[in-house]
């Protein structure tokens, strides 16, 4: 088999001047006038075709290639139409003369194009030799058909070969190395058509056995539907053992021209696709945003309603199911909120620096749904938040403070309504009329007493009056039933203050009758009746509720308590006195057989009641100390809670604070690859996510807490709420800093900078950063700028401003400054690029059919394209027409589309 690679390569060798291949094809007309009659055939056939296939565009033919071509008329004719150019004006003589000088004008027009003619003259083509005239036209066809022929660095007849393997590479049973028998089962030409136009041959169906049917199939569906002539017989292919190689390559460059135009739609159409996948995803995080947006404002404005309602409960039991709520809220419901909060902004800034480098336009979420506007939002939940749990306590002190009255309230209540039972209709009795004087005389004294028990007891009434104001103050909520109880003692005191100054009236005015008076039983009645209150108000006492917060306040009952046992040993004597006089009366009875009463007529407090209420005041006093004991015991619980909480709090706190300097500095102090820096930060987030079951058992030590309804802690001075913030300021601060790296990673690969690069940006951004607060204020900008080689006037100093910092913050930061350093060495599509792209689809028509897209594009990328393009209405508007000039620049925020 001969090798036409070798064989070029020869010729290229031995051509003077280094000349192309196709220059020197004459040569071998020279070295070999005997063509094998076969392949004569073919190239007669072939050329003839092809020949034609031009004179037809200006309304003729040959039919003898020979003859035809011997005045040298339809040859110049064939050139002016092959090349696009005008030759001289032909000779219209008939004469041989006039043939050879036509004939002279197209072989010089055809050297002017560099083409090396060697032994074929205007001679042998004006008497008609065939060979000469084949091997004209083959120089003309290598000229003009295949010569332009370039696939990736080759030309000509390698670069057709080239494509041709390139294009049927995929299919099986094809296998093309040469321009001959490659060629003759008729696969190579049905592959090159299938792979263009699949609709036309249904590959599947061919068989390798069937070559003569696979060629016929492959020339009448070029001629029906390419425009291809056909040039070429199937049978003398098939029967041919070597068919004729310059026949195949001028029919196959006829397939390489008709699909010329496809291969550069395809390409058009890969760069369409690219740019609108980049769009879809772009759309994609898009949506994604305004969803996740959407659903934490959502949540923000149910919620905040919630913690602004500051209807109270009527008792604590609902108050303390209030705060229960609000730490299941604190808990579980507002942390994964916390996350979204932290994600949403981690994917609004992947979102703009993706955007950034597709060169595309800053993304704007819908109005209401910027970052700022979810940070404005979630800022006045935290404040509502906050405002929430110190009304709760408040609610819950205030009720405890409420029961502890009520309770109060009654208990003495209680007393004062026993004690004045049956005081009205006793002081109503006008049992003096019939008495004797030494019963007036008692009456008297017994109503004197009564006053002193009466004055006595004011105090009480003003308690209660008292405690049933602080009650209505504090808003309590069955104050009506406190007002009207309180009214009725109010009421009858006045009533008994009324009584009591009639009877003393009444008892005055016969007073003067009655002139003994047991001296006796009046002492009597004058101690017992001070001691009596005193034992009531004792037994008061001892059973008086209270209520402490600190051990120093239980302490202070204590000694107070403590105090009033120092005067046990006092009132035991002025008990003992008060009996004495008792017994001294009963002792005086016995001793003159007097009958007595035993009812003291002066006082109806009797030795038994004094007794009994002495043995009360005794057993309430250990009972006193029991209940002391128990509170100290509980204080001493609260006080443990309070440095357990402290303990721990103290530690947590600073560990936060020390972790948000270390995070701080490590932002501005690291320095090698990105990559590391992000490992680095890892760990940074593995060690925090590690810490969370410390700020879990803090939460548990708060909680026991609040249950206990412990309010203060004079041991530390952080509060649970300082360490929530702290501890979510943390997390969104390592997040931050983690999407920062991540940012600067994608800006690295995006952009094309390399490691020192970036290393070295960071050293200057930190050498300029000052004030070590990650950002470069203008003056250090400026100077840092300066000592890169930047030769700075004020002009285009404030274009570079606009730049970096385009909300005039006067603060660059460090992504703005690396976005600037590598701006003008992006290499991003642009409008024009894919206005061009679209225009090559359209076969450079203002506008695209919706036809022509369906064929071009993927069917996904096409259907985005036929929602979103406008309607054509330019020139030459056709039904259906879309307006890709108007969608491209939109792509790229150039338009309001």
């Amino acid at each position: 088999m001969v090798d036409y690679h070798a064989t070029n390569n020869q010729h290229q060798q031995s051509a003077p001047g280094g000349g192309q291949p196709y220059m020197e094809q004459p040569d071998e007309w020279d070295r070999d006038l005997l063509l094998d009659p076969a392949w004569e055939r073919q190239q007669r056939k072939t050329f003839t075709a092809w020949c034609n296939s031009h004179l037809r565009k200006s309304g003729t033919q040959i039919n003898n290639i020979e003859e035809d071509f011997r005045d040298g008329l339809k040859l110049m004719l064939l050139l002016e139409v092959i090349s696009g150019e005008r030759l001289p004006k032909p000779d219209k003589g008939k004469m041989r003369f006039h043939k050879i000088a036509n004939v002279n004008k197209a072989l010089d027009y055809i050297c002017s194009k560099g083409v090396k003619l060697v032994s074929i003259g205007a001679e042998e083509i004006v008497d008609g030799n065939c060979k000469m005239t084949l091997g004209m036209i083959w120089t003309i066809i290598l000229r003009f058909a295949i010569q332009d022929i370039s696939v990736e660095e080759t030309s000509a007849k390698e670069g057709l070969l080239l494509w041709c393997q390139r294009k049927t590479a995929p299919y099986r049973n094809v296998n093309v190395q040469n321009f001959h028998i490659s060629w003759k089962d008729g696969l190579a030409l049905c592959a090159l058509i299938h792979r263009h136009r699949p609709d036309l041959i249904d590959y599947s169906k061919l068989r390798k056995d069937d070559p003569v049917g696979n060629l016929n199939t492959a020339f009448e569906v070029a001629e029906k539907y390419l425009d291809i002539p056909k040039m070429l017989d199937a049978e003398d292919i098939v029967n041919t053992p070597k068919p004729d190689e310059k026949a195949i390559m001028t029919y196959v460059s006829c397939f390489y021209h008709a699909f010329a135009g496809a291969e550069q739609a395809e390409t058009a159409a890969n760069r369409i696709c690219k740019v609108l996948a980049v769009n879809q995803e772009n759309e994609k995080l898009m949506e994604e945003y305004e969803k996740l947006a959407s659903e934490l404002l959502e949540w923000i404005r149910r919620t905040i309603p919630w913690l602004e309602n500051r209807v109270a409960e009527q008792t604590m039991r609902a108050m303390q199911q209030k705060l229960e709520d609000f730490r299941d809220y604190r808990r579980v419901h507002k942390p994964p909120r916390v996350q979204e909060k932290c994600q949403l902004e981690i994917n609004f800034n992947t979102l703009q620096t993706k955007l950034r480098l597709s060169n595309r336009p800053a993304f704007m979420p819908s109005e209401g749904k910027m970052v700022s506007d979810i940070a404005n939002a979630w800022k006045g939940l935290e404040q509502v938040e906050k405002g929430y749990e110190e009304w709760l306590l408040t609610e819950i002190r205030r009720l405890e403070r409420l029961d502890h009255l009520a309770e109060k309230f009654k208990q003495k209540c209680s007393l004062h309504e026993s004690w004045t039972n049956g005081k009205e209709s006793l002081l109503s009795q006008k049992d003096y009329e019939s008495c004797s004087l030494m019963e007036i005389r008692a009456l008297m004294r017994k109503h004197e007493a009564f006053e002193s028990d009466l004055a006595a007891h004011q105090d009480r009434v003003e308690q209660i009056a008292a405690i049933a104001q602080e009650l209505n103050e504090l808003d309590y909520h069955d104050a009506s039933t406190v007002n009207a109880r309180c009214q009725g003692i109010c009421d009858q005191w006045d009533s008994l203050g009324t009584l009591t100054q009639k009877r003393r009236d009444s008892l005055e005015r016969v007073e003067k009758l009655w002139e003994t008076i047991d001296q006796l039983y009046l002492e009597f009645a004058k101690r017992a009746a001070p001691f009596n209150n005193w034992m009531d108000g004792a037994m008061e006492d001892l059973q008086d509720m209270f209520i402490v917060h600190t051990v120093e306040e239980t302490q202070s009952l204590i000694s107070a308590h403590e105090q009033f046992k120092a005067t046990l040993p006092e009132a035991d004597s002025e008990r003992q006195a008060i009996l004495g006089i008792h017994n001294e009366v009963q002792k005086i009875a016995q001793s003159y057989g007097v009958s007595l009463s035993i009812i003291n007529p002066y006082s109806t407090i009797s030795a038994e009641e004094i007794r009994a209420k002495w043995d009360k005041v005794k057993q309430l006093v250990p009972q006193r100390d029991q209940a002391l004991q128990e509170e100290a015991a509980r204080q001493h619980s609260n006080e443990r809670l309070r440095r357990q909480f402290a303990s721990q709090a103290n530690v947590i706190g600073p560990w936060i604070q020390n972790k948000m300097q270390e995070i701080g500095h490590s932002s501005v102090e690291m320095s090698g690859p990105l990559e590391d820096q992000m490992n680095q930060l890892k760990q940074y987030e593995h060690v925090i996510v590690a810490y969370k079951p410390n700020i879990d058992k803090l939460e548990g030590d708060h909680q026991m807490i609040q249950e206990s309804l412990i309010f203060d802690n004079k041991h530390t001075n952080y509060t649970m709420e300082h360490i929530r913030v702290g501890w979510e300021l943390l997390l969104t601060t390592i997040a931050r800093t983690m999407n920062e790296i991540e940012t600067q990673i994608l800006t690295r690969d995006a952009k094309g900078i390399s490691q020192e690069q970036m290393n070295e940006f960071r050293s200057s951004f930190n050498h300029f950063d000052r004030k070590k607060k990650s950002g470069m204020e203008t003056d250090d900008f400026r100077a840092c700028l300066i000592s890169m080689g930047y030769d700075l006037g004020e002009v285009e100093f404030a274009r570079i401003m606009t730049l970096v910092d385009p909300n005039g913050t006067g603060v660059v930061s460090f992504q703005s400054f690396i976005d600037f350093m590598t701006r003008e060495t992006a290499d991003t599509d642009t409008a024009d690029q894919v206005v061009a792209s679209f225009r090559i689809l359209a076969a450079d028509k203002p506008y695209i059919l919706v036809d022509e897209l369906r064929r071009e594009l993927p069917p996904e990328q096409a259907e985005y394209c036929i929602m979103r393009m406008p309607a054509y209405t330019g020139p030459g508007q056709q039904p259906g027409a879309l307006d890709y000039t108007c969608f491209s620049t939109a792509l790229y925020g150039e338009s309001d589309l």
